[in-house]
């Protein structure tokens, strides 16, 4: 007699493909997963069409597909602008410098959280510490242009009481990067030590026990244990700091620009609204964008592989 196979109600039977079943398994998390992923769909992908008017002449009346072909030509327009060095060298140099105080400012603050035994103290310091992240750029810049204000703002009326003039801190182009990199340690250094004192907190506690029997001073556990089980953290971070260096901060930089400081203050996010929003080269002003864009792709795989190969962690 031949066996009769039993046959499963179609709503519960499943795939057959390993892939398929495996999903259809867990078709309940996917689910959740599915806001997630259209919002993506609808808002991050489905315009992303509209990189086409990179290459073409856009007209109004033409439409992005309608509208002929130009290829590079606004690429090359970009790259013999006259202000293409100027910009460059601004995002460069803001990104750097914040690179270089921004990245190590929350690492050394939760090493610091990290040694405070008293835990309420240690609870409210934290939460002082990263609550200026939820406070947008908007009310910060309005805040340091209240209290470095030449007429009415705190620093100068001490200077003032101190006999030395008043300084307009806003509209010194000397000035603008120390600003930009304080406010910008302020803002999130709360926010960005929390990463690495969750990372402290998978550190095995019986390596500092160890290292205390055998007579290691605070310095020698810091450097011995604690930074090299950090390692891993610190590298994939530092991956999305280098790979995103061409983002100098769009909303600080347009808030705390004024027409004095334009000259280091101009960067390829507020020079990409300029002539696209205000001069209506949206052509233009698209390609500068995808040359970021393609600039950071390339510098995300290449510091990837770089960390890999040096540190055995990357991102993938």
């Amino acid at each position: 007699m031949v066996a009769r196979e039993e046959v499963l109600p179609v709503a519960k039977r499943a795939p057959k493909n390993k892939t398929l079943t495996r999903i259809w398994s867990f078709r309940y998390i996917y689910l959740f997963l599915a806001p997630a992923l259209i919002w993506y769909l609808i808002f991050a992908y489905y315009p992303m069409y509209g990189i086409l008017i990179a290459f073409k002449d856009f007209k109004y009346n033409l439409g992005i597909l309608g509208s002929p072909w130009e290829g590079f030509r606004y690429f090359k327009q970009f790259l013999n602008d006259s202000s293409f060095y100027d910009v460059l060298r601004n995002t460069l140099s803001i990104s750097a410098l914040k690179l270089l105080f921004g990245f190590p400012a929350p690492l050394i603050l939760a090493l610091m959280l990290n040694t405070i035994s008293n835990g309420k103290f240690k609870r409210i310091f934290q939460t002082i510490s990263y609550l200026p992240h939820f406070v947008s750029w908007v009310v910060v810049v309005t805040l340091l242009q209240k209290i470095l204000s030449p007429n009415v703002g705190l620093i100068n009326d001490i200077r003032e009481h101190m006999g030395l003039d008043p300084i307009f801190f806003m509209g010194n182009p000397n000035l603008f990067y120390p600003l930009v990199v304080l406010s910008d340690i302020w803002k999130g250094v709360g926010w960005g030590a929390i990463i690495y004192l969750a990372a402290l907190t998978n550190i095995d506690p019986h390596l500092y026990e160890a290292a205390q029997i055998d007579g290691a001073g605070r310095w020698s556990t810091l450097f011995k244990i604690t930074l090299p089980c950090l390692t891993p953290t610190i590298a994939i971070l530092l991956i999305f700091s280098l790979s995103g260096i061409l983002n100098a901060g769009f909303d600080q930089i347009y808030l705390m620009q004024t027409p004095a400081t334009l000259s280091v203050s101009e960067i390829l996010d507020t020079y990409v609204l300029k002539t696209g929003i205000q001069q209506g080269q949206f052509a233009y002003s698209t390609a500068i964008g995808l040359f970021k864009s393609v600039i950071s792709l390339l510098l995300i795989v290449v510091v990837n592989k770089v960390s890999k190969r040096l540190s055995d962690t990357s991102l993938w």
